[in-house]
């Protein structure tokens, strides 16, 4: 673990664990920390020679993901973690970041230049390695954009020292070290451009004694047939729509040493279902796209987040190694032995007749009501300066009606946050990490509107 003395010429290794260890299977093998480094190092050498240039990094492959990232900081590149190859969005990236390239493992988008991965099925063994380089904890490596869920994505630069304090901070806390036994197997289902997906399956395997999965891992099917095909102990990283989906499968995983989720709330109800029918902890992960991973909990034992090592909740934010402190879209409340409670988002707090409500509180309480299977709370935009104005909701429930929903609600809620109206909708616009852009819901409110 660096110390957090970043920005004072301090640096620590791209690679931290032997060579010879298993960092991903893939189609079947076993890949080697040399051989991933082997392959890293020749597509380096076909990276563009710009001293300062920026990877988008589009791979579907989770291992081609890993290897381009490497190679990207072997070459001394930020990788930007983006998973949208909209023309709009690779001009947009293009336009406010010097020198973008596309790394991919598919079609090739138009307009910017472009570096294909394609991995060898079977790579030779690699010669003499050449020494594993350090990298400086101040240089930015990384970029992550938030998920524009409450607003536009914005860009939040991620310094080597920060990444590496989080990861080294993960493996202690879940016990992913050497020295805690039987190395773990990772199957994720969330992409590695997206910080939860990048932090697990990407920086895990460079400073951790993990494996990570490049295979099937989306459709409940194939998450639940890859399981069974890997050695334990696994892991099963994920978010809680897929987690939703993958209990409605009906069929029990082979047996699995955690699940983590993140990116929402997770329901109490699925915590409770996980635990009770797949017989492994159910753990949930803090973190935001400004300051990465910095707590984690037991969801159904524990309603306060326990920060990770060097971890601190501030009036404004949380001080986070490697980055200082981070004010914060949510809103903390310190409490006892360093933990802390979510309150919800700053942008998501409304206040009707004097009383105040986060809309994640109430979208929770919704998603506990029995039959609904998805639902989200939106509040009008001059709620706050019209007394008559009122909470909507849109609600996933097949075979429940809106008087049922709203009598399930009133157990749980103060009469004056009850949705009014109520609209029933087939399914919600989520995208693949579960999460509702502020564009995906004023659509889905005109669709709403035009419908009737």
């Amino acid at each position: 673990m660096p110390p957090d003395l970043v920005g004072q010429g301090l640096a620590w290794p791209l690679i931290d664990r032997p060579m010879s260890d298993v960092v991903c299977r893939r189609a079947g093998r076993a890949i080697t920390v040399g051989q991933l480094l082997a392959e890293a190092a020749t597509l380096a050498a076909r990276l563009p020679a710009a001293a300062e240039a920026h990877a988008i990094n589009l791979c579907a492959d989770r291992y081609r993901m890993l290897v381009g990232f490497v190679a990207a900081l072997l070459r001394g590149h930020v990788t930007l973690l983006n998973a949208d190859a909209s023309p709009a969005r690779l001009g947009l990236l293009a336009a406010t970041h010097a020198g973008c390239y596309v790394l991919a493992d598919g079609t090739a988008p138009n307009g910017l230049p472009m570096v294909a991965i394609q991995l060898d099925p079977e790579p030779p063994v690699p010669g003499p390695l050449p020494p594993v380089p350090a990298i400086p904890l101040d240089r930015i490596v990384a970029v992550g954009f938030t998920s524009g869920s409450t607003a536009e994505p914005t860009a939040h630069p991620k310094p080597w020292g920060a990444l590496v304090a989080a990861a080294s901070a993960a493996a202690e806390r879940f016990a992913l070290r050497a020295a805690d036994g039987p190395r773990a197997t990772i199957l994720a289902t969330v992409p590695p451009q997206h910080m939860y997906g990048f932090e697990t399956t990407i920086m895990l395997p460079l400073q951790a004694a993990v494996t990570i999965y490049a295979g099937a891992s989306f459709f409940p099917s194939d998450v639940l047939d890859s399981l069974a095909a890997l050695p334990p102990r696994r892991l099963l990283v994920t978010t809680p729509l897929h987690l939703r989906a993958l209990l409605a499968e009906g069929r029990r995983p082979a047996p699995l040493a955690a699940v983590i989720s993140a990116t929402a709330p997770l329901a109490a109800g699925i915590a409770a279902a996980v635990e009770r029918d797949w017989h492994a902890p159910m753990l949930e992960i803090y973190g935001a796209t400004e300051a990465g991973s910095m707590a984690s909990r037991r969801t159904i034992q524990e309603a306060d987040w326990l920060p990770y090592r060097g971890v601190e909740c501030r009036a404004e934010g949380v001080y986070v190694p490697g980055l200082g402190e981070v004010r914060l879209g949510d809103l903390l409340k310190a409490g006892p032995g360093g933990r802390f409670r979510l309150l919800g988002r700053r942008s998501d707090m409304v206040k009707l007749a004097g009383r105040r409500a986060s809309l994640a509180d109430l979208n929770r309480r919704l998603l506990e009501v029995e039959g609904v299977r998805d639902g989200v709370f939106v509040a009008p935009d001059d709620i706050e300066r019209n007394p008559a104005a009122r909470l909507a909701a849109y609600v996933v429930a097949p075979g429940r009606s809106v008087q049922e929903i709203l009598a399930g609600l009133r157990a749980k809620l103060e009469p004056l946050f009850l949705p009014r109206p109520v609209w029933l909708v087939p399914s919600l616009p989520r995208d693949r990490l579960g999460k509702l852009s502020q564009r995906a819901l004023s659509d889905l409110r005109l669709t709403t509107a035009r419908n009737g």
